[in-house]
């Protein structure tokens, strides 16, 4: 009898951990270090990249260069050799001190406000009468956008040969009727008349399409529940249209004075500043400094930019804090 021994099976037990080899666990898939390397961060810092890359060459750069421009005698031979002597705010008061300063200021002051002031209006009144609807109105809304959309240079040497002293058609026009022709672009009185003119009939087109599209988000029926109640129409725009459109033209006059602050290629077409600086403008100014003499000022230039940089920055913020004033009200 063969005897078949059978081996017990030995009991298997759990091998004893020891206080240093336990396991580490995996990373919690919302903990902060793997947010950290996700792949939706490295997206969404590819998107911004590029915009990064365009506001830093383009606007962080520039600005940087031209402060620094400001702050140091930069000659033509300073740009060869790269050797500037730092000046700080020594060409800030010479532009102070310079003649040129108060009457650029005032013209400045003067071209943006009066040029604000009709752009925005007529091209709000413009507005409410193409919103009408009537027959034709897209046609002429798009014949409005003719000025808008010519290149400067054209529309500032047409306004040029239109107020052009002997043979322009404006003074023509004003000897059929038995006016005296007026010395438009060469008498100091009209010089800056006839610029502000040019700047105004070149900013209603903007001015109308975007206060325009401003309208067209007014719901209709606030208009007829005051109509229910009695209002005239002048009555449903004072109360009812213009108090919404605020958020809208709050934006356009601020666009609107970015873009007057900088005009410089139409009044230095029509004008060159002149005569006699009766129409220079810290843009103009701040361009014959750098640019317009055989001798260039390039640090005063560049910090008469940097005036109407500092302008611009401040009408932005004050902006921007009205903006969070109405939301939080």
């Amino acid at each position: 009898m063969n005897d078949t021994t059978q081996t017990p099976h030995r009991a298997e037990h759990p091998p004893t951990r020891t206080a240093g080899a336990e396991r580490t666990p995996a990373p919690d898939p919302g903990s902060p270090r793997r947010r950290r390397f996700a792949p939706e961060r490295w997206a969404a810092w590819g998107f911004l990249a590029p915009v990064t890359a365009y506001l830093v060459l383009f606007y962080a750069y520039p600005l940087y260069r031209n402060l620094d421009l400001s702050l140091r005698h930069y000659t033509v031979r300073s740009f060869v050799d790269g050797d500037a002597p730092f000046t700080g705010l020594a060409n800030y008061r010479e532009i102070w001190h310079d003649p040129t300063f108060l009457p650029a200021l005032v013209h400045t002051v003067l071209f943006t406000a009066v040029s604000l002031l009709f752009q925005y209006g007529i091209g709000l009144a413009l507005a409410v009468f193409f919103f009408q609807r009537f027959r034709l109105s897209a046609t002429l809304r798009a014949l409005f956008l003719v000025p808008w959309l010519l290149p400067l240079i054209v529309s500032a040497s047409t306004w040029s040969w239109m107020l052009n002293s002997d043979s322009g058609v404006v003074n023509t026009a004003l000897h059929a009727v038995g006016v005296d022709p007026v010395n438009w672009l060469t008498a100091p009185t009209w010089s800056l008349v006839s610029v502000i003119i040019a700047n105004i009939w070149i900013g209603i087109p903007f001015n109308l399409v975007v206060l325009y599209s401003g309208l067209q988000t007014i719901p209709e029926s606030l208009h007829e529940a005051a109509s229910l109640d009695g209002a005239n129409a002048w009555q449903r725009f004072r109360r009812v249209t213009f108090p919404l459109l605020r958020p809208v033209s709050a934006i356009t006059l601020l666009l609107g004075l970015v873009y007057t602050l900088k005009v410089f290629d139409l009044i230095w077409i029509m004008t060159k500043g002149g005569p006699v600086d009766s129409s220079t403008t810290f843009a103009t100014w701040s361009y014959r400094l750098g640019f317009g003499n055989l001798l260039p000022s390039f640090g005063p230039g560049a910090a008469v930019g940097n005036l109407l940089v500092i302008a611009a920055l401040v009408f932005g913020l004050i902006y921007i804090r009205v903006q969070r004033k109405q939301a939080s009200a």
